[in-house]
């Protein structure tokens, strides 16, 4: 199959990169980079296309990428490859058309070493992004993104997860309450579930706070920080000392300094 003019195909995954809706009504999205890709295919997430550049030259990892993914091939033209690739210099080799998965709690783990991150209304793609990046890192069981937030699915939050959106759980919900109950339920099954916040005015250093129990570790909106329902849920709210002028962090790097700590804590308890 070859794709050499911007037909209804084409206009159809040029709309997943900008068009939420659209994302949500064909279930699927695009995935660009040679890291994310390559993830996606060893991960065994559903592919339902790779699109290749129908001009070049093919490298080893386009051909070996090609032949491991065992989905349809369309060859499409090198002008709407670099469209598609969001970049202007030489088109990308490979592109990818992904489905979407299931937003169901029930595909993170929960037990006694459970670690998720709840994103509470995140504004920003890359923040989004770089969040899933550092609990993929750091030994998360999986991100919850919660209230009107930026879409996982963007471009720009599958670029900057390098991948790593292919490798854990990360589920949108669009309530609080949906996560609550299901922490509750949790709970009431014998896992000791605590909800730890992070915000610059917190009570405690996240220093002091045992983040190897089973946690979630909850993450404000970028300026707002954590809704009132997220802040009275909260068994502890933690803050991260700082010594320098810096007032605050923003959301990705605090809620990476917690996943750090955790880590820490969690492997010097194993020592």
């Amino acid at each position: 199959m070859r794709v050499t003019s911007r037909n209804a195909r084409f206009q159809q995954w040029a709309a997943l990169l900008g068009n939420r809706a659209k994302r949500q009504r064909s279930g699927e999205f695009l995935v660009q980079g040679v890291r994310p890709i390559t993830l996606a295919v060893r991960q065994g997430w559903p592919i339902r296309a790779l699109l290749y550049d129908a001009e070049g030259a093919a490298s080893q990892w386009a051909r070996e990428t090609l032949d491991a993914a065992g989905a349809p091939k369309i060859a499409v033209a090198p002008g709407l490859m670099r469209e598609l690739g969001g970049k202007d210099d030489a088109p990308p080799e490979l592109l990818a058309v992904a489905e979407l998965p299931a937003d169901d709690l029930a595909r993170i783990p929960a037990g006694p070493g459970m670690l998720a991150v709840v994103l509470d209304r995140p504004a920003s793609p890359g923040n989004l992004g770089t969040v899933i990046r550092s609990a993929d890192a750091f030994g998360a069981s999986g991100v919850i993104v919660t209230g009107h937030a930026a879409d996982v699915y963007d471009p720009r939050s599958v670029r900057a997860s390098t991948g790593s959106l292919f490798s854990l759980p990360v589920v949108r919900i669009p309530s609080h309450r949906a996560v609550l109950g299901w922490a509750a339920a949790i709970r009431d099954r014998g896992t000791g579930l605590r909800l730890v916040g992070t915000d610059e005015a917190g009570e405690v250093d996240i220093t002091g706070v045992d983040l190897t129990q089973p946690t979630l570790l909850l993450v404000g909106n970028e300026r707002a920080g954590l809704s009132a329902s997220w802040r009275d849920a909260c068994h502890d709210v933690a803050r991260i000392p700082m010594r320098g002028t810096a007032s605050s962090l923003n959301a990705a790097m605090a809620a990476t300094v917690a996943l750090y700590e955790s880590a820490r804590q969690r492997t010097a308890a194993r020592a």
